[in-house]
């Protein structure tokens, strides 16, 4: 079993646990109440002039193990806020990269930028309990999800005011993904199999990408001049997490990959 099929079994398995406590009818009527999210800002804070950073909260990875031994996330968050950070991605995923929904709730309730909960979703109610608390968009992975399965989550994301983020590593994921509609395609250099990374991936999925869809280089940047590679394939965002979560000054850095673009 890979490492992908490893994550998804382990998300069902969270989905199972949660609907215990809390059936699906319960979430639905909470989430009405609570009414649309904040997903068009999200959308709008990547469709702003110039590259737009993503900057991620995780303690810890599948291929790096943890990557961040103290892990005040609170004060991570609001440094990349600080810095002027578009938008927050935040692991939930708890096995693995050692997240959580109560840290991403915690995170936003500390700060007003857009968030995505960064999870493996496979299945709807996983929609659901991100609206619940407070995220403003979601991973769509292709390789989790097939084309029709992409465009029913999406039309839910819609009904719910949620952005998403689907998630492409190749050719076919990102024609899925324009097939079922997404309005946000994030190329990943990391392989899905293996964990490996190419920093040509992203840039080579860019042109399979068609006017109006915003595109986000994911994973495997690192340096200044990864950002204007980044830039330079015209790409509307990037992700970016450990080369954050392992500097001391993360503001500092990421002004660094400002001045880069």
């Amino acid at each position: 079993m890979t490492i992908l099929e490893q994550l998804a079994a382990h998300a069902r398995q969270r989905v199972a646990a949660d609907r215990e406590a809390n059936s699906l009818d319960v979430l639905q009527a909470q989430c009405r109440a609570l009414g649309k999210g904040g997903g068009e800002g999200f959308q709008a804070a990547l469709a702003k002039e110039g590259l737009s950073f993503l900057c991620e909260v995780k303690k810890a990875s599948p291929s790096k193990g943890v990557i961040a031994k103290d892990f005040p996330y609170l004060d991570i968050a609001r440094a990349y806020e600080a810095a002027g950070a578009e938008a927050i991605s935040c692991l939930t995923e708890p096995k693995w990269f050692l997240g959580s929904d109560q840290i991403f709730r915690e995170i936003r309730q500390a700060v007003a930028t857009p968030m995505l909960r960064k999870d493996f979703t496979v299945d709807p109610y996983q929609l659901y309990q991100a609206r619940l608390m407070g995220a403003d968009c979601v991973l769509l992975p292709c390789a989790l999800l097939d084309t029709r399965t992409l465009a029913d989550y999406l039309a839910l994301c819609d009904d719910l005011g949620l952005a998403a983020l689907v998630e492409a590593h190749d050719e076919k994921e990102v024609a899925s993904a324009v097939a079922a509609g997404a309005q946000i395609i994030g190329g990943n250099n990391r392989n899905r199999r293996d964990f490996s990374v190419n920093l040509d991936n992203a840039a080579r999925l860019r042109d399979r990408v068609p006017p109006g869809v915003l595109y986000v280089a994911e994973s495997g940047v690192h340096r200044p001049a990864d950002v204007a590679a980044v830039r330079a394939m015209g790409a509307d965002g990037v992700l970016i997490g450990e080369a954050l979560m392992r500097a001391k000054d993360k503001s500092a850095m990421l002004n660094q990959f400002r001045r880069s673009v």
